[in-house]
């Protein structure tokens, strides 16, 4: 495997006699032993990124981006190694993990770009005698804290941004998926960024949490998890009143007109669906389809689960595991509520014999919303699937959540089309397609789905301050 099980720290590999196991969730077996950072090790990463900011924010932003372009090649190169990575400490399909690559390359292509792009502004004064203009320049030191589910891909949206602006980073990645982070930093150094302008560290995510969160040093936070989680970052960081971006929980829901072609609706259901065994925050969370269709469109469905392959990522299997046993409980939970509110299931709704956290793709009709199914953040291969009359009822029952990161529909209706996008509260759109996320879209949401946008045009702008300057010339 890697044979960095450290801390990246001051452009150092450094390995402690306290480890974290890396578990396949696959078949439970331990994949490798990581070093875990104490609290000395954590400030002297944060004391590390702070030095090293000093200079690496005064350099050209073509420097920079030529830094970066390396890393793009340096990750293109290595798709085979963090494809396999990737799919064995968190057991997605390895056609998934593959994408993830290009995916997450897409990001240090587009940030080395981007570099070359950050721009003031000069405008008229209102006096004579004066100029006024803005700059933008580098925050300082950020902390990227990403989740499990995309360990390459939410690591390079947000470092390679914040690098690109000119900002030195410490990354703290999921104890579940460090292995990938840390394979992702030897590429780093070996692109030729200087030491401490790159800091990895692992370790208990409440204590390193804490003391990152309100180090005065420590200038910006940017954290993909879930709201709970985000909810304590923004309490702790309140004490120094750091900038922070967060990416937080969805309860997407996937929306079908009877006026939609069904099969491309049902393929684009899937695709929205089963990423990572639907481990992802803009997963399709809630099915909705209008009354005319329903039995027709249940009936394709469900032939179209009994297709999906279940299995070891290694094996070219559609549906992966869940990442842990807690999810398992968490998803059984859910599909129990449900099951004694009046739910019914019509396909799957049990473990599967395949392995311990394996669970079978499963539908289930009869949905009211004071289900935990309908109302919560579901994360795995289930799905409750709902009736709906009219577009003011489908917008009504979209919206009844506290989260509003993405939705998706199918229809092809223009004025429709307009009236759900103008009332939908989400942040990310998806009409008549599944997929939604590239590096070109302001990834994030609105509500309890976070703060802030990552990725597209204006992906340095979280880096980056705005300093206002009047200049009376008239002396």
């Amino acid at each position: 495997m890697n044979k960095n099980f450290g801390l990246l720290i001051d452009g150092k590999w450094l390995k402690n006699k306290k480890t974290i196991n890396v578990y396949n969730p696959f078949d439970g077996k331990k994949i490798s032993a990581v070093s875990i950072a104490d609290s000395k090790q954590t400030i002297n990463s944060i004391k590390s990124a702070h030095l090293a900011f000093q200079s690496w924010s005064k350099t050209s932003a073509k420097y920079r981006s030529e830094i970066l372009k390396k890393l793009f090649k340096l990750t293109k190169e290595s798709k085979d190694i963090l494809s396999e990575i990737i799919t064995l400490e968190s057991g997605k399909p390895l056609e998934e993990s593959k994408v993830e690559v290009e995916y997450g390359a897409s990001f240090i292509e587009w940030a080395a770009e981007q570099a070359l792009r950050s721009e003031g502004k000069l405008f008229e004064s209102p006096e004579n005698d004066k100029k006024m203009f803005y700059i933008k320049q580098p925050i300082g030191v950020v902390v990227a804290i990403t989740p499990w589910n995309f360990p390459l891909a939410m690591v390079t949206r947000k470092v390679s941004a914040a690098i690109a602006a000119g900002c030195s980073v410490i990354l703290k990645p999921s104890e579940l998926t460090p292995l990938t982070a840390l394979k992702f930093g030897e590429l780093a150094i070996k692109a030729g960024l200087p030491k401490g302008v790159f800091n990895i560290i692992n370790g208990n995510p409440k204590l390193i949490g804490e003391i990152l969160s309100t180090n005065s040093m420590v200038k910006k936070i940017t954290f993909t998890g879930s709201t709970e989680v985000g909810k304590l970052l923004m309490k702790d960081s309140s004490s120094t009143v750091k900038n922070i971006s967060l990416e937080l929980g969805g309860n997407a829901p996937f929306a079908i007109f009877s006026d939609a072609n069904l099969d491309k609706a049902i393929e684009g259901f899937i695709a929205a669906k089963f990423r990572n065994a639907g481990q992802t925050c803009i997963s399709a969370n809630r099915l909705f389809v209008e009354k005319k269709i329903f039995n027709k469109f249940v009936k394709k469905l469900v032939l179209r689960f009994k297709k999906l392959k279940v299995g070891n990522g290694f094996e070219n299997n559609d549906v992966g595991p869940l990442i842990s046993e807690k999810a398992i409980k968490k998803i059984k939970n859910h599909v129990d509520d449900a099951l004694s509110k009046g739910g019914k299931i019509l396909i799957g709704g049990k473990k599967s014999k395949v392995g311990k956290l394996f669970f079978e793709p499963t539908i289930i009709s009869n949905v009211n919303t004071k289900m935990k199914i309908f109302s919560k953040e579901n994360f795995g291969p289930i799905i409750p699937i709902i009736k709906f009359e009219s577009d003011e009822e489908l917008i009504r029952l979209a919206n009844q959540t506290e989260y509003g990161l993405a939705a998706y529909f199918y229809t092809k209706k223009t004025s429709r089309i307009w009236k759900v996008i103008e009332n939908l509260d989400y942040g990310m759109l998806g009409i008549n397609s599944g997929k939604i996320s590239t590096y070109l879209n302001p990834f994030g949401g609105f509500k309890e789905s976070g703060l802030g946008r990552e990725g597209s045009l204006q992906c340095l702008e979280p880096f980056l301050e705005t300093k206002f300057v009047s200049w009376s010339y008239n002396d």
